[in-house]
This record gives C-alpha cells, sequence and structure tokens, in this order.
C-alpha cells in the first residue's frame, strides 16, 4: 500500500488530500488561504507557492511517493525569455477583457470560425482574451511574454525546480482558446492574433504521463485544470453529467469525441483521462434564486426553499424566465428576466419562490437538451454547489431534467481527482496499471434521487417555461 497526494490550488485557497494509492481513501488533508484579500483579476504566483506551503505544514506529506496538481482555470502565467513572471497572472472572470473577447471573435470571423478551430467562441476569462487585452493595454508586458503558462502548469514547474521542459494537460490546454480539443494541437496562430507575436506553450503530456520526479524523488504528474480534476475525483464516465449550481449554471458530461457546435452554445473541452467534457453554460443560476430571496425579504435561500415547497409544482401558472444577466442559453446577452402568468390566485410569495426554482432548473434542463440533441448521453446527474442541497431543488430537479439524479456528499473532489491522477501516472511508472485505464478508487458518496411518477408533472413544468420562452423569444432557442 503507497500514498499519494493531490493537491487543489483553487482561486482563494489551497486544499491538500493524502490519499491510500489503491482505494482513494483520504488519510489526512492540509489547508491554508491564500494570502491576498478578496478575489483580485492580478495576483502574484508567489501567493500559491506560499499558500501551498503553508498548507503542507506539518509533515503532512511525509510517505508521500507522487502528487498530482489541479489548480484554477483561466489564469494565465505570462513569462519572460528567463522564466520570470512579466507581471501578475491574470485570473477569474476579469471584466475587463470583454471588449478584447469581441475583438477576438470579429478578428477571425466570427462565432463559428472559433468553434471550428478550438471549440469554443473566446470569453472574457479565457486566456486566449487575456492576451488580447494585454496586447491593447499593456503593449510593452505583451512583448516581454515570451512562454505562456496556466496556474496548473507553473505550480508542477516550480515543484519540479523549473526544469527547461514545461508541460501540461491536454484538459488544462483545451480551457485556453489556442489549443484544438478536437485536433489535439495547439494553434500558435491564434496566440499571434491574441498577442501580437508568437509565444513558447508547454508540451502537452497524456492522461497517465509523469512530468517529471524532484530531486528528492518524488513523482509529479500531469496535473489538470479544476474542472477535469473535480470529474476524475467523482468518477464520471460515459452517461455521467455534473450541473452545477452557482451564481451561473453549467452543465457537463462526458462524452468520447470533441464536439464541434457552429453555434458557440457547446464549449468543448478535453477531461483528464483521454475524453471530452462537453460545457454548456447559462449565466443565471443561483442568482435568480438570491434575487427573488431579496425580492420576497428572505433572509437566506433556506427560508426560499422552505416557502417553495408550500406551493406545487407549475406554481399555480407563474413563470420565471430567469434572464437577469441577459443569457448565453439561449443567446439572448441583452434581455431581461420575464415573470408570465400573473392571475389573482397565483401572485402569492410561495409560488413566485416555487417558480423561481422552476425556473432556474428549467434554464439548465434546456442547456441539457443541447447536448442531447448533439446525441450525448444522459444516464445520471450530478448535482453540485451549495444549492444541491436545498429541498426545493431535489424536489423539481429528477423530474424537470428526466433522469436519475446523484447529490454527492461534499468533498475536495479536485484535490482527490489530482490525487488519483497521481496514482495512475506512480502506478503506470511501475509498471503496475495501464495506461489507459485510470485506478479504480471508491466512488463519491452520495444521495441517489429518482424521477419514478413525478417524470409526467416535471414534464408538464417543462412545457408550460418552454411556451412562455417561445412566446416571448421566439426562435431564439435551438438545440
Amino acid at each position: 500500500m503507497g500514498i499519494v497526494a493531490g493537491l487543489d490550488s483553487s482561486p482563494e485557497f489551497t486544499r491538500i488530500v493524502v490519499c491510500d494509492t489503491d482505494t482513494g481513501a483520504v488519510l489526512r488533508q492540509g489547508y491554508a488561504p491564500h494570502p491576498v484579500e478578496g478575489r483580485p483579476s492580478d495576483i502574484d504566483p508567489q501567493a500559491w507557492l506560499l499558500s501551498l506551503g503553508e498548507a503542507a505544514g506539518g509533515g503532512l506529506l511525509e510517505g508521500v511517493q507522487a502528487i498530482g496538481v489541479s489548480a484554477q482555470q483561466n489564469a494565465l502565467v505570462p513569462l519572460d525569455a528567463q522564466g520570470n513572471t512579466v507581471r501578475p497572472a491574470l485570473v477569474g472572470g476579469d471584466k475587463r477583457a470583454q471588449v478584447a473577447a469581441a475583438d477576438l471573435v470579429d478578428a477571425l470571423g466570427g462565432r463559428e470560425a472559433w468553434a471550428q478551430a478550438v471549440g469554443c467562441v473566446p470569453q472574457a476569462a479565457q486566456p486566449v482574451t487575456k492576451l488580447r487585452w494585454l496586447a491593447k493595454n499593456e503593449p510593452e508586458n505583451a512583448q516581454r511574454t515570451a512562454v505562456l503558462l496556466q496556474a496548473h502548469d507553473w505550480l508542477v514547474w516550480q515543484l519540479l525546480g523549473r526544469p527547461l521542459r514545461r508541460t501540461t494537460d491536454r484538459g488544462g490546454a483545451s480551457g485556453t482558446g489556442y489549443w484544438s480539443a478536437a485536433t489535439g494541437a495547439w494553434r500558435p496562430d491564434l496566440v499571434e492574433l491574441a498577442l501580437g507575436h508568437q509565444a513558447v506553450l508547454p508540451e502537452v503530456i497524456g492522461p497517465s504521463e509523469a512530468a517529471g520526479t524532484t530531486p528528492e524523488g518524488l513523482l509529479i504528474s500531469a496535473g489538470t485544470g479544476e474542472t477535469m480534476a473535480a470529474a476524475f475525483g467523482l468518477g464520471l464516465g460515459l452517461g455521467d453529467v455534473v450541473v452545477s449550481l452557482g451564481a451561473s449554471g453549467s452543465v457537463m458530461a462526458v462524452h468520447p469525441e470533441a464536439l464541434a457546435d457552429q453555434s458557440g452554445m457547446i464549449t468543448s473541452l478535453a477531461d483528464a483521462t483521454g475524453m471530452y467534457l462537453p460545457v454548456v453554460t447559462t449565466l443565471n443560476a443561483v442568482r435568480a434564486l438570491r434575487g427573488t430571496a431579496e425580492l420576497l425579504g428572505l433572509p437566506d435561500l433556506e427560508s426560499l426553499s422552505d416557502l417553495a415547497m408550500k406551493s406545487t409544482p407549475g406554481a399555480h401558472g407563474l413563470v420565471l424566465l430567469p434572464y437577469l444577466e441577459g443569457e448565453r442559453t439561449p443567446n439572448l446577452p441583452h434581455t431581461a428576466g420575464t415573470l408570465a402568468g400573473l392571475r389573482r390566485e397565483s401572485m402569492k410569495p410561495e409560488h413566485l419562490a416555487r417558480a423561481a426554482f422552476e425556473g432556474m432548473l428549467c434554464g439548465l434542463a434546456d442547456a441539457l437538451d443541447v447536448l442531447r440533441g448533439r446525441g450525448v448521453e444522459v444516464r445520471r446527474i450530478f448535482l453540485l454547489g451549495a444549492a444541491a442541497e436545498l429541498p426545493a431543488v431535489q424536489a423539481s430537479a429528477p423530474s424537470l431534467f428526466g433522469a436519475q439524479v446523484v447529490v454527492p456528499q461534499p468533498a475536495d473532489y479536485a484535490a482527490i481527482g489530482a490525487a488519483r491522477q497521481a496514482a495512475w501516472a506512480l502506478g503506470v511508472s511501475q509498471g503496475a496499471l495501464d495506461p489507459r485505464t485510470p485506478p479504480a478508487w471508491q466512488g463519491a458518496a452520495a444521495q441517489v434521487l429518482e424521477p419514478g411518477e413525478e417524470l409526467a408533472v416535471g414534464q408538464a413544468v417543462r412545457q408550460q417555461f418552454t411556451a412562455v420562452r417561445e412566446q416571448t423569444h421566439p426562435g431564439a432557442f435551438r438545440p
């Protein structure tokens, strides 16, 4: 029996888990916040190392044979020719880059051209867009930029002592906007389009390959982005879909091939195993619940859920199109939300509360239909995020999604996924594991909810929502 570690460097903290190599059981763990206030758009990568060192304190890594690294996606670390950071890393959603995203879409000839080239349309958060922002706003820094890394690439490189060889994995690369999931290759021409000149890109290594070994003999696996690591930690396979309930929402499936989507609704990512993660995003998920709670004068989402449970499916005909921030799915960037079906009997707080939950979930069901329409198999839906625990979500989700819903117990799935990757690379290096088959770890402990007899009721609520959406925005949604 050996032990491996997985570290997840998220936007706000570093978490480390030490796991049993054979079963994945978490044996010990460490945590440290990043030494910065809030969530700035620029951060010195050294803060990630300081946090890592603190999280690993107290002999946490004693006896560990291999480490996997997961880190926040979309963080761009520009280096000069000597390997020093040109400026602080550009992280987060970074609304500064919205104009740059529109510039890039036009520069290549539109959304379809980008979807064909790399499987996604530039968004403000993506590294390719941050490169364009850098070129336009900090031309001297852009000129000095010679090497491009992401957060997990940079951390792996640091752990290995900054060797000449710099690596990444296909999962992390697929989120940059200059790597094609379909061809499995970098697009240096798109780096040049964004930055104004070429830059050195890391070598993309296979899911079970090692990035290297430290002087102390510690094996470091390829590393990956947080989304891919969490999917690996959850043990997702074909037929599994993840619905994430944040302020905005996302629907992500496991699929055997990259999906090129002309409309740009699907972002085609690669996973940490050799398969693909097509993602459809909605701009409005929990933010619609929070807005409704504030409107009704309720202190929290638990109170909103309790109120919604006093209503019935369909909310007495009340329908909320939750497009409060505009919307991506359907593509209605400049629209607003709509409340329809107001009648004297429906004008009660509990019906509005129910309509908010149903509107959020129907919006995500629309995103799910985009994937189903492209032949993606949907057997189980993993529901993630704090709102997944709310009774009003759990009561409606299975029938609205039309599938079994799994609510995993809260755990550090990205860090666990990074540890599983480390165990895979270690096993392959020792000749004990097949490079094409990851170690079989115990799955996530979870609550399982079936649509059961409520399925017909849920489909009727969906039809009610769809009728209002089509009447209000005819033809806007084409799954």
